[in-house]
């Protein structure tokens, strides 16, 4: 009888979260078709009327060679190759630039602006992020361990002074929490705003973008071609990605420790299922050894 009511735990607490995750994305696709179609609609057709106007000026030109030019236009853009601008547009692949797409590659970021055009450099970059990514993962799980040491550390120095060991943990989160995000999520956007000429909540919205590694590629530091960059400024920011996803990842999983523990208090029953499970993949590990 308590088998199957741990087993009916654990299938409602499946069925549940995956209501939750597909109820999720149905809501998140109906929002985005709502802000952005119009938006789209309009975009294509402005783009449509420069097309016919610049014909109308332009009369030598007939459509299809226009929409040939276009097509060029198009091609060097998904090779790396800005458009705008002309010959002396500053390299996408000197040691700055190609460092931050290292960084790209094995934080499985991917902004999708640039990428390897030559078949050297794309079986390359396979076996570089099939070594670069386990290689970086291990790195921010180290970082992870050694931020809530130092966590450990805050909350020890605290209860010395205040001995409410609830209260100066909750504090300790707090102050962590606030440092961080200043030390990552708003000052970072501050200087892109200042060095890319973005506003602040563009400079926000590229930051979180990057960090949480969606990386959409629609904001990217260092490739306007009207800007001179410092020759280290790329470099900085791919360091800054390394160090602000791990404090990000610690965040997110204090963040999914919290859900567990309120899921734990408001269903005891699957707390037991889970000592369980614990309890047979330590019984599986120990017989894959004998």
């Amino acid at each position: 009888m308590a088998s199957f009511q741990l087993a009916q735990v654990k299938l409602s607490w499946t069925a549940l979260l995956t209501l939750a995750h597909f109820t999720y994305l149905l809501i998140g696709a109906t929002i985005f078709q709502m802000l952005e179609r119009e938006a789209e609609s309009n975009n294509r057709n402005h783009f449509q009327l420069e097309k016919l106007s610049f014909l109308a000026n332009y009369t030598c030109l007939d459509g299809p060679v226009l929409e040939k030019f276009v097509q060029v236009i198009l091609y060097a853009w998904e090779k790396g190759v800005n458009p705008s601008g002309n010959s002396t547009n500053p390299s996408n692949w000197d040691f700055s630039s190609s460092f931050f797409f290292a960084g790209t590659v094995v934080t499985t970021i991917g902004y999708g602006n640039l990428s390897p055009s030559t078949v050297s450099g794309q079986v390359f970059c396979v076996f570089y992020a099939l070594c670069g990514i386990p290689l970086n993962l291990a790195f921010l799980k180290q970082l992870g361990k050694w931020l809530i040491v130092y966590l450990g550390r805050l909350e020890r120095g605290m209860v010395a002074v205040v001995p409410h060991k609830r209260a100066v943990e909750a504090l300790a989160v707090s102050l962590f929490f606030v440092t961080g995000s200043l030390l990552f999520l708003v000052i970072p956007p501050l200087l892109f705003s200042y060095v890319e000429g973005w506003t602040f909540g563009e400079g926000f919205y590229f930051s979180f973008i990057t960090l949480s590694t969606i990386g959409f590629g629609d904001y990217v530091v260092g490739t306007d071609p009207g800007k001179e960059y410092i020759s280290l400024y790329r470099s900085l920011a791919g360091i800054w990605i390394i160090f602000a996803l791990g404090w990000l990842a610690l965040i997110l999983n204090m963040g999914a420790r919290v859900i567990k523990n309120v899921v734990v208090l408001t269903h005891p029953g699957f707390k037991r299922q889970e000592e369980e499970d614990e309890v047979s993949s330590s019984k599986l590990e120990v017989t894959s050894k004998i």
